[in-house]
């Protein structure tokens, strides 16, 4: 047990450090081929954050362990808004502009309750992914549309909060390397620690994936996230978990299910009811309140323990 616990922390050690110098290592890399910080911010920083989502997710369905798979997306997308955003608002309160949400609050509700369809067959086939990716194609273009658009000081936000390019272009390199060996060591690391953890504790490898490995592929977002309320950039640190959300549905299992379809056992209804409705309670909180307030960041926080004791201790 406490070997397994052991490769969990590293696995999750590796996989927090592979993002953080891979986000690093493009960024520099994309603002030295001219490329914008906004867009960077909207590209590179915003991929880089759910690349330990896509290395688990592709490397248990590779291994035949699709619950992991797509319980990890699953799980992390109702830890980005119950777990990071409930930490983040009991820190310091979340103000949002309500225009940064107004078009990817809808697409973020849209991308859930399209896997929810996907998923009444219990399988994601080749042909769904691939769809899931054009989706994908539209989404970021759509987003580069409305950031041309947003309020001067929500520009000026993501720019601060894009990676700058320091360095040479080798120490650049590099950094991407690290990042992508860390990546895939971390991923198969976790995995392996996942379908073990769930044997040791007798529980299913789908509550496994929905709790432990998606708060640990979570840890950038969370990251993330808590700087930028830190900073006062409430826009930033809701954008990058409906940013994130999207991006693991319609990016991870479109590019999972591409590669090998996962047939997943032991995600439930409630499962995916549970991410849907926090996929549209986060919004209209925002549309009416302009903020995650510390009594609502206590509430998703409690709810996500909740979720979690329920799925790891209930007999």
């Amino acid at each position: 047990m406490m070997f397994t616990l052991l490769q969990i922390v590293a696995a999750l050690a590796a996989l927090f450090y592979g993002g953080e110098y891979l986000v690093r290592g493009a960024s520099a890399l994309a603002s030295r081929l001219g490329v914008r910080p906004l867009v960077i911010g909207l590209t590179v920083v915003a991929l880089g954050t759910s690349a330990p989502e896509l290395v688990v997710s592709l490397d248990a369905a590779l291994k035949g362990a699709s619950d992991i798979a797509v319980g990890n997306v699953v799980g992390s997308n109702i830890a980005n808004i119950a777990l990071i955003l409930g930490v983040t608002a009991l820190i310091r309160p979340v103000v949002v502009d309500p225009r940064v949400i107004s078009v990817h609050a809808p697409l973020m509700i849209g991308a859930s309750l399209l896997l929810v369809f996907t998923l009444r067959d219990a399988v994601l086939s080749r042909f769904e992914g691939m769809i899931a990716l054009l989706c994908l194609a539209g989404y970021l273009s759509v987003t580069f549309v409305e950031a041309r658009r947003a309020p001067e000081t929500v520009r000026e936000e993501l720019a601060a909060a894009t990676p700058q390019s320091t360095g040479s272009t080798a120490s650049t390199i590099a950094f991407i390397t690290l990042g992508l060996l860390l990546l895939g060591l971390g991923g198969r690391l976790l995995v392996d620690a996942a379908i073990e953890l769930a044997l040791q504790w007798n529980v299913s490898r789908a509550a496994i994936a929905l709790t432990v490995v998606a708060v640990g592929t979570s840890l950038p977002e969370l990251a993330t996230s808590t700087v930028a309320a830190l900073r006062g950039q409430g826009d930033i640190a809701v954008g990058n978990v409906v940013g994130s959300n999207i991006f693991n549905i319609l990016g991870i299992l479109g590019i999972t299910a591409t590669i090998q379809p996962p047939h997943p056992a032991g995600i439930e209804t409630l499962d995916l009811g549970i991410m849907c409705a926090l996929a549209i309670l986060l919004p209209i909180t925002l549309w009416l309140r302009r903020s995650l307030r510390r009594i609502e960041g206590a509430l998703l926080l409690t709810a996500f323990v909740t979720y979690a004791n329920w799925l790891l201790f209930a007999p």
